[in-house]
């Protein structure tokens, strides 16, 4: 399947490097918006959905992580970017890690946060289908609830809410499709193969894809760093934002200034979210 044209929004400065935020299965770029503003002080941050979320389209599937990978080149090219820094976080990280294996010469450091190299794919089938029979919003509750460790979600009805709309906003079908991906996925050979210098992020009360998955991935990865935040669940970036972003900013500053490509121009830019 050919790339689709992803919907997307561009802040920072004209000319910084690239960062590149890829977001998690069920989200939209809307995720990312505590770390958007610090990480655009000295970056031109790309945000998007993924498609078959948010604002993107949702083509007929079935998809490959190599569509979803091939969408998210399309977009650094969309954006002017020749070589840019990645950062996916679980599905996101799977398709920056895709990136980063098959065309290395795009990704200049890469962070991969609460993701997996090959996750248990029965799961996946089964939410692929809950979608597609009785749609996202009646899967959205217990999604969230892997999301964010329970006390914090406790004292945040509206975020919940708010992440909620996120998956039942969600093409059902689109979504499904996106399931299908991380099911299918198997990029344990991939790791290797993987020069970027990588930071891998992890949330050490995650339920959906715990801490052993991103120890094998930063074991797989050569030189890659591994983190644990705690209290942290599956959006570890939205309970640990200080840490995550701080995190972040350490590893992507370490390029040093001018080494990635260039946004040209602002390019598309969907709706400002809210900040979570």
């Amino acid at each position: 399947m050919s790339a689709v044209a992803v919907s997307y929004t561009v802040d920072g400065p004209a000319g910084a490097p690239v960062v590149v935020l890829s977001n998690s299965l069920g989200a939209t770029r809307g995720m990312w918006d505590p770390q958007v503003p610090p990480l655009a002080e000295r970056y031109r941050v790309i945000t998007y959905d993924t498609r078959g979320h948010g604002d993107s389209p949702a083509p007929d599937g079935p998809y490959t992580l190599d569509d979803l990978t091939d969408d998210l080149l399309a977009l650094l090219d969309e954006v002017g970017a020749r070589r840019a820094h990645v950062v996916g976080l679980s599905l996101g990280g799977m398709t920056a890690m895709r990136l980063a294996a098959r065309d290395p010469g795009r990704v200049d450091r890469l962070a991969v946060l609460c993701t997996s190299a090959k996750t248990d794919a029965q799961g996946f089938l089964d939410r692929a289908a809950a979608a597609r029979s009785g749609g996202t919003a009646a899967l959205a509750p217990t999604v969230v609830s892997r999301w964010l460790t329970p006390s914090f979600a406790a004292g945040r009805p509206e975020l919940v809410a708010r992440l909620e709309g996120m998956i039942a906003a969600a093409d059902d079908d689109g979504y499904a499709a996106c399931c299908e991906v991380v099911a299918a996925m198997d990029l344990r050979e991939d790791l290797g193969r993987i020069t970027a210098p990588t930071l891998v992020i992890s949330g050490a009360e995650d339920p959906a894809l715990p801490p052993e998955h991103q120890k094998a991935i930063a074991d797989g990865i050569p030189g890659a760093e591994l983190l644990t935040v705690s209290p942290g669940a599956h959006l570890a970036n939205l309970e640990r934002p200080l840490e995550v972003t701080g995190a972040l900013l350490a590893h992507l500053d370490l390029a040093g200034p001018g080494r990635t490509g260039t946004a040209a121009g602002p390019g598309r830019t969907g709706a400002t979210e809210g900040s979570a």
